[in-house]
């Protein structure tokens, strides 16, 4: 599952690239920080382009919330719903029939941009992590879902089953976030489809040959190393193992 992500980019790399603008320009230093490894559980604050807004790039807290909450019940929630994956990732299998995902599919989705995330390889019971970035160093645009907690953005990112790339990697849970291209990401955001036009992108496989996919550093798992650095992007090489892409 897609637990952690990276997001280098200046936020004017990311307008450019999705013809979108900042929603409050005081939150531009911020966002400008790069964040070379992320967290989910650690619940951070991401851009997210909601489809209600879909001009803009906006706040969010990483974990879907239920709508019916209030911004005093988001923490608590996160706490208990760690069991539950923290509300990070959506199967998209199920987003016509999950009680939270069902109130979003069909006017709340949104367009999570990042610059890479990482995934685990088990090899004989040790996980090695691997980055996946877009080989012309792009942003990348990951579907997902969101709920408007008073004026708290939160989100969900959503999977699928792997593709042949993401299966030889992510090779105990077979699964992968869902990519899109251009296309599909100003679709996504659109307000005219129904069902079936968002079952279609759900399906859409991003092309393999226009990612590049490597193993970093194992601190990336590591409670007890800081591993927000710009080192942990970089490919590590593992001699025992015999994985290659």
């Amino acid at each position: 599952m897609c637990f952690h992500t990276s997001q280098t980019k200046k936020t004017t790399e990311l307008e450019n690239r999705f013809d979108v603008s900042l929603v409050d320009d005081s939150i531009r230093e911020y966002f400008d920080v790069p964040r070379y490894h992320m967290n989910g559980f650690s619940h951070p604050n991401m851009l997210v382009i909601p489809q209600e807004k879909s001009n803009v790039l906006a706040p969010g807290v990483w974990g879907i919330v239920p709508n019916n909450k209030s911004k005093e019940e988001i923490k608590p929630y996160f706490k208990e719903a760690v069991k539950y994956g923290g509300g990070l990732n959506a199967r998209s299998e199920k987003v016509f029939q999950h009680f939270i995902y069902r109130s979003s599919i069909m006017e709340n989705r949104c367009i999570i941009p990042v610059s890479g995330f990482f995934e685990p390889h088990d090899y004989k019971g040790v996980k090695y992590p691997f980055h996946f970035k877009d080989k012309e160093n792009k942003p990348l645009a990951l579907a997902g879902l969101y709920t408007v907690i008073d004026a708290f953005i939160t989100f969900t990112i959503l999977t699928k089953d792997a593709s042949p790339l993401f299966a030889k990697v992510h090779n105990k849970k077979n699964r992968q976030p869902v990519i899109l291209d251009d296309e599909n990401t100003h679709n996504w955001l659109s307000t005219d489809l129904n069902e079936n036009d968002i079952k279609d992108i759900l399906k859409f496989t991003y092309p393999e040959d226009s990612l590049d996919a490597y193993s970093v550093s194992r601190d990336l798992f590591s409670p007890k190393v800081d591993s927000n650095v710009p080192g942990i992007i970089e490919r590590e090489v593992y001699d025992d193992l015999q994985f290659k892409i």
